[in-house]
């Protein structure tokens, strides 16, 4: 892979892949940080639990974007052998080293919620 400026190089094809595009790909979507947020905090999760910690998620957006996560190899789904059968959701190894994304997110996220508050300029929506 070469570096060329913001941009990389991939061996197919030699397409052109922004690392921070890339990234905003996935952490850019509305609830994707939530949901990798809840299990680096909680660990393994089912549906419904995450549902229940994700305040506002309707359950086909939360299918729809543990499907999406699933895809990009940010969340593995595991089926428990119980009675009744039920499912976990966990982060792989990549979904583990989103932890300083996350992480920074939240803290900016403070300073920013922090900052306009004082100051009386509730732009965010």
């Amino acid at each position: 892979m070469k570096t060329m400026g913001d941009q990389k190089t991939m061996g197919r094809g030699g397409t052109n892949v922004s690392p921070v595009v890339s990234t905003a790909k996935i952490v850019g979507k509305k609830w994707h940080p939530l949901l990798v947020a809840e299990l680096l905090e909680n660990g393994p999760l089912g549906f419904n639990d995450l549902k229940q910690r994700v305040d506002g998620i309707s359950d086909k957006v939360l299918s729809e974007s543990l499907d999406d996560l699933q895809e990009r190899d940010i969340v593995d789904r595991t089926v428990i052998d119980d009675k009744p059968v039920r499912v976990e959701y966990s982060l792989t190894r990549w979904g583990e080293q989103l932890e300083l994304v996350v992480t920074a997110m939240a803290e900016w996220g403070e300073r920013y919620l922090d900052a306009i508050t004082e100051t009386g300029k509730e732009q965010h929506r």
